[in-house]
């Protein structure tokens, strides 16, 4: 489904969160051993930088897929950047489930939420708000509050709900636009809309071990959901309004 995900947009990327409730270990050697763990599978990420809030591994930006690795106070990440496929952008975030508790001593009570981003930029010059008014809501009751001669200044669609045979699985759609000045006078370069479908199962787990089936779950789940509603419901009429221009 990867390949057919990325013929719709400019990339493609999947992001996992895992969030905890206590502070994590900021030491130099627990931080390093973790990345350093990293690094023996995925030899690429070898690019250690630190952030304001966060420290980070990361391949190079030139690297298809791109692959990154972030530890910030109360959570890690990593992000798969425009994978082959959705099997190959899971590798890491397996690993970091597995190893990380391990490293930054996370216990099971200490989860808070495991949560799995699927990402979508198309890029698009313009007025980005426009756009996807045009695409996604005109014509509808909410879409004709917009109906005015001063045009779209804001327009950021989302909605959130729970899903699942249980119930415990939060899901997000949202849609992100970045119009400037210059782009809306036609200057500057293009920047991306931005769509994301996020899941979120909250809770600590009784075992580690949970981790790995919570993910697969919230994978399942997502794989469904980006292919029944993201890509008719909001890629294929924002990539078509980007195409004619509208907006």
């Amino acid at each position: 489904m990867s390949e057919s995900l990325r013929a719709l947009c400019s990339d493609f990327y999947v992001n996992l969160k895992l969030g905890v409730k206590m502070e994590l270990p900021r030491g130099r050697e627990t931080v390093l051993e973790f990345f350093e763990r990293v690094r023996r599978q995925f030899p690429a990420m070898n690019h250690f930088r630190r952030y304001r809030d966060e420290l980070a591994l990361e391949s190079p930006q030139t690297d298809s897929p791109h692959r990154w690795v972030a530890a910030r106070s109360t959570s890690v990440r990593s992000g798969t950047v425009n994978p082959p496929d959705l099997s190959e952008a899971y590798l890491l975030h397996r690993l970091v489930l597995e190893v990380a508790p391990y490293y930054m001593s996370i216990s099971p009570l200490d989860v808070d939420f495991i949560e799995l981003l699927f990402g979508f930029d198309l890029m698009a010059s313009g007025n980005h708000d426009a756009i996807v008014h045009e695409a996604l809501l005109a014509g509808s009751p909410l879409g004709k509050l917009a109906e005015s001669p001063l045009g779209v200044k804001d327009c950021q669609p989302s909605l959130g709900f729970t899903v699942g045979r249980r119930g415990d699985i939060e899901a997000q759609f949202e849609v992100k636009t970045r119009t400037v000045t210059a782009a809306r006078e036609g200057e500057g370069n293009p920047e991306p809309i931005s769509v994301y479908l996020t899941l979120r199962k909250l809770g600590s787990v009784t075992d580690l071990k949970e981790l790995g089936s919570n993910f697969d779950r919230l994978a399942s789940v997502g794989e469904e959901l980006a292919e029944s509603r993201v890509v008719p419901t909001f890629l294929v009429p924002l990539r078509d309004a980007i195409a004619s221009g509208r907006g």
